[in-house]
């Protein structure tokens, strides 16, 4: 053949031909070559994937297997062989494959209808108004996360040295500080560069929205936060996680602060329960300081009490659906679908307690516009509360409120399930068309046509008692109280754009909040003004909402 090249297309052709043969002969060690090589990009992509290094978790599997492939064709074209050791690193990747389709079959829930069903422990006997005392309207939250992401983003518009250089994370974390119910989040650096220029002192703040008074504080800290989700390399929160702990399967980090104001990020950890990929559930959370990044693992029973969020509302609401589901076995779901429920399209949160809950209603799969029940599920503990109230689902009432200012083309936020005077209610927030809030709603859960809305929640919880009496609602507690008196101190202040008057009157240690929106003769307010005021007496509380206020 080499002469026939050389006669044919000269002596440079077939030189060249001999060099192509021994180009192609087998590389001697082209197996260290192609391990060493797949070693090196299994470790740069794990740096970049970040997958537990965890034979229960089916994209580490996954990933093995790409990486197994990869050695296979690096060695292929290296030693030009297809020998034992070929075939055994093919037979361990198809292995894998099997051992993923295998897993998923075995773990569905046709074979664990029941297994899924059970993960949730819904209290069936729990009391409704036992556990949930007549509302504090001081203590209602009214602001939800598209309104607390506008209230932050504003205040930290009006911080310059931090505009410049940071930006807002859209998290907006619910949690309970100190016995109130805030939403918080981190800032995180704008670009490259601004993390160049910046991360040796960390993030120098976070900021914190109260969702009853619907203030908004950049809270600054004295040392940075050096591990965030915009920190880049082994500062950022999922790769620390993963270089401390290898081989824990991690839910997404979420950003909370203890009850000294700490910054930390809880990473919740999950196992799959049923079957080897079936049935999620959290088992424990690592903590981690994200000043220092000092970390610390807890199994589920040992979180401490001040984590609001260790059980993500996602997980809890697919529990939920498998509880409503599978009542009555698999195959009922898909033939008579006796008693089968299912939880309405969306969710809220409630602070009971100093921990938050997941609420949502349920209702039949039939299309109706009713709520059978509903489920109350603490993310700390995952315990777990049905209670057996009927009534208009969560759309039902939003829509009710929105027709009460529908000339006003205000929008309704999801609702929260709370009791008033005795009555289960829906209590929402009415925003405008900039997402701000500017009214607030009470909707009978019996009867969605029972509708209050007010300026304040005040207003509106005194005109919905009103109108359940109205309706015969006589077993209704309500607490009105009223005082005559001077005034001894006032005080002017702007909430959210709406001027309120604190005034304190002789005979009350008590201190009375006022909209102005209650007397056109409050801006004319002085001290030593007699007044009539009328409040609903909240028990324990030292200030009270006024309802009505009139000048002497």
């Amino acid at each position: 053949m080499d002469e026939f090249l050389k006669q044919l297309f000269g002596a440079e052709m077939g030189e060249a031909a001999q060099t192509v043969k021994e180009a192609r002969k087998p590389n001697k060690n082209g197996t260290i070559i192609a391990l060493v090589l797949s070693i090196i990009i299994f470790i740069v992509l794990e740096y970049m994937v970040l997958l537990p290094i965890n034979l229960r978790s089916p994209q580490f599997i996954m990933f093995l297997v790409f990486n197994l492939f990869i050695f296979f064709g690096l060695r292929s074209l290296l030693t030009l062989k297809f020998d034992k050791i070929s075939k055994a690193v093919l037979t361990v990747a198809f292995v894998g494959v099997a051992y993923i389709v295998i897993g998923n079959l075995a773990s569905s829930s046709i074979f664990h209808a029941t297994a899924y069903q059970e993960q949730l422990d819904l209290d069936r006997t729990a009391d409704f108004f036992a556990d949930n005392p007549v509302v504090n309207y001081q203590s209602i939250p009214v602001v939800d996360k598209d309104s607390a992401e506008r209230l932050g983003n504003r205040k930290m518009g009006e911080i310059v040295d931090y505009v410049s250089q940071f930006e807002v994370d859209d998290e907006y974390q619910q949690i309970n500080f100190k016995d109130k119910p805030y939403r918080v989040t981190t800032i995180s650096y704008s670009d490259l560069i601004k993390w160049f220029t910046n991360h040796q002192d960390g993030l120098p703040a976070y900021i914190k929205v109260d969702m009853v008074t619907q203030e908004s504080e950049v809270v600054r800290l004295e040392e940075g936060m050096k591990y965030s989700n915009s920190d880049l390399f082994f500062r950022n929160i999922s790769r620390h996680l993963r270089v401390l702990y290898p081989t824990l399967m991690f839910d997404t980090a979420a950003f909370e602060i203890d009850d000294q104001g700490t910054p930390f990020w809880v990473a919740p950890v999950f196992e799959y329960k049923i079957g080897l990929f079936g049935g999620k559930d959290i088992t424990g959370a690592v903590l981690v300081n994200a000043l220092n990044g000092d970390a610390q693992y807890y199994d589920i029973e040992d979180v401490p009490s001040w984590v609001d969020r260790v059980y993500p509302a996602e997980l809890i609401i697919t529990q939920l659906e498998n509880w409503g589901k599978f009542t009555n076995g698999y195959w009922n779901t898909l033939l008579s679908q006796k008693g089968v429920l299912q939880p309405t399209t969306g969710y809220n949160y409630i602070a009971l307690n100093d921990d938050v809950y997941v609420y949502t209603g349920l209702t039949s799969v039939s299309s109706d516009a009713s709520n059978v029940g509903f489920a109350l599920i603490n993310l700390r503990t995952k315990e777990s509360k049905y209670y057996a109230i009927s009534g208009a689902e969560e759309y039902s009432a939003m829509s009710s409120a929105e027709g009460k200012v529908q000339h006003l083309q205000y929008t309704a936020t999801f609702p929260i399930l709370i009791n008033v005077g005795g009555e289960p209610t829906y209590f929402l927030s009415l925003k405008d068309g900039a997402g701000l809030v500017k009214k607030y709603a009470f909707v009978s859960v019996e009867n969605y046509q029972i509708v209050a809305v007010g300026d304040s929640v005040a207003e509106a919880e005194r005109e919905y008692y009103s109108l359940l009496s109205d309706n015969g609602k006589t077993d209704v507690e309500i607490s009105a109280d009223s005082l005559t008196g001077k005034i001894t101190k006032l005080q002017q202040a702007v909430v959210s754009g709406n001027t309120h008057y604190y005034l304190t009157i002789e005979g009350s240690s008590k201190v009375f909040i006022a909209p102005i929106s209650l007397n056109d003769y409050l801006p004319l307010a002085k001290v030593g003004d007699t007044v009539e005021i009328e409040f609903l007496d909240e028990e324990g509380s030292t200030s009270e909402t006024i309802t009505s206020i009139q000048f002497k």
